[in-house]
């Protein structure tokens, strides 16, 4: 028997032992199961999986066929997705705020970790495409928190490999102090990154100089060696594919945005006026193809973007229906109702975060996704369209603290261990940090009106399909199990 097998059932339980009387995790459709032990105990085999070091499994639920894995990552304000191939690719799309600007201390990067380390029991990262939909910093900070030295010390895994970086060519430049996104001449953003060359030359520019952040972020792009190309889709040339995901590979990738236009011989990019509009509408525009299934990958684009895209697919519209969605730019309703009944997506998932600022998902785009959504009905029950949410799926359990201890407190050459009870005297001084915010704010509180998060759950999204049937499923901490939800690609 091979080492390596793939659950083939929707779910089964791994047991404590091989009594098969505790249940130890319940794993899904396609999670990878490396055999411990080939010779079965009780007629239940010795396996690893997920993060559960050992355990057992009845072997009928074991077959040789991976999947196709999309894992949508609750990043809080951003995106994350993390696509695991049949062949065993990983591909990183975005990764949401770096560390050090989350709530909650942690991105994309922290998941991709465990993923390698623990899952895979491997201590190298290997993203063989690493791609930035757009350059806002709530989707390649993620990706900076995973190819920065200095700050990958937090990584469980001893070192990062990544392939290939891909980008949708739209930067933040500076010229005489102030910011923008370069040239922008007649309708056109002329001022695009490309290859690993074009970066180099815009961190040393001399008209146009990289700027900020981004500068930093591609800093390291470049000192990772990696190559580096712009994606885009240009409607008088053929669909580009992503290289090495074209219709001879049995996952396609098919680029569809940005929308490239030659102006002078040059690449450029449709101006939307202004720098956020910008940004977001000319992300990154992808549809995966497995068998009969379609996934489409929408970064942040927003309702001009959608709306050129129509225009500019004029006769091909039917190239964005798609199984499953990514919700444009987290929810907002910046967006074209016209786009979303082309998509008209069985499955909708909307990447958003806590931040009251945005308000993500807004309800208008959430009731939108619903109607334009592909309807089945079955028994009277409506089986899609259907609507996740990386916030809604996330949870916390909230506790009421009533004690602080210090062992071995030194004081005036004195060791003591202290227990403060007078919850409305203690007074607790914290730092609070927003969604993207830079400077953590001082707080200070009573112990008596302050409230501990203990086991805070991440509301993953996973999508996972064979090439026919299309599963999606969010993890119930409540009693261990998967709600999942299935059904049958239209394509």
């Amino acid at each position: 028997m091979e080492t390596i097998k793939y659950l083939k059932s929707e779910t089964a339980k791994v047991y404590k032992a091989s009594d098969g009387e505790d249940v130890l995790i319940e794993l899904l459709w396609g999670d990878r199961v490396e055999i411990l032990d080939p010779i079965p105990q009780n007629g239940l085999l010795k396996v690893h999986s997920r993060w559960a070091p050992s355990g057992y499994i009845d072997p009928k639920y074991l077959g040789d066929k991976p999947l196709l894995e999309l894992y949508f990552i609750d990043v809080g304000q951003g995106d994350g997705i993390l696509i695991v191939t049949p062949e065993r690719k990983h591909i990183l799309i975005d990764g949401g705020y770096t560390r050090k600007m989350q709530p909650h201390g942690k991105s994309a990067a922290d998941f991709v970790d465990w993923k390698f380390a623990v899952d895979y029991k491997q201590q190298k990262i290997i993203i063989d495409e690493m791609i930035c939909s757009h350059c806002d910093a709530d989707h390649y900070g993620g990706l900076w928190d995973l190819i920065n030295a200095a700050e990958n010390t937090e990584l469980d895994c001893t070192s990062v490999e990544i392939k290939n970086f891909y980008h949708a060519g739209a930067g933040w430049w500076k010229k005489n102090g102030e910011r923008s996104l370069g040239k922008i001449e007649n309708g056109y953003i002329k001022s695009l990154l490309d290859d690993r060359d074009s970066i180099i030359e815009g961190l040393s520019g001399e008209e146009y100089i990289l700027q900020g952040e981004w500068a930093e972020f591609m800093k390291c792009i470049k000192e990772t060696q990696t190559p580096c190309k712009r994606l885009s889709y240009n409607p008088k040339k053929n669909f580009d594919y992503l290289p090495g995901y074209g219709t001879d590979s049995p996952l396609a990738i098919k680029i569809l945005g940005p929308i490239e236009t030659i102006v002078q011989g040059t690449p450029a990019l449709k101006d939307f006026k202004t720098p956020s509009q910008n940004t977001n509408g000319n992300s990154v525009l992808l549809r995966l193809d497995y068998g009969r299934s379609r996934i489409l990958l929408t970064g942040d684009l927003n309702q001009k973007s959608q709306q050129y895209i129509v225009e500019a697919l004029a006769g091909s519209t039917q190239e964005l229906a798609a199984d499953v969605v990514k919700s444009c730019h987290h929810g907002s309703d910046d967006c074209s109702y016209n786009f979303l009944q082309y998509v008209q997506a069985a499955a909708t998932i909307i990447s958003s975060g806590d931040d009251e600022t945005h308000a993500h998902p807004r309800p208008n785009i959430v009731g939108a996704s619903g109607a334009t959504g592909f309807r089945k009905i079955s028994g009277d029950k409506l089986l899609t369209p259907m609507i996740y949410s990386t916030e809604i799926s996330r949870s916390l359990k909230i506790g009421n603290p009533y004690k602080v201890s210090y062992k071995d407190y030194q004081h005036q050459g004195s060791i003591f261990d202290i227990s403060l009870l007078d919850e409305k005297k203690i007074q607790v001084s914290y730092k609070q940090t927003k969604s993207g915010g830079l400077n953590a704010e001082d707080k200070t509180t009573a112990l008596s009106k302050l409230r501990v998060a203990d086991k805070f759950v991440y509301g993953l999204v996973n999508v996972r399909t064979d090439g026919n049937k299309i599963l999606c499923a969010v993890l119930n901490e409540g009693n261990s199990s998967w709600e999942i939800k299935t059904f049958e690609s239209r394509f």
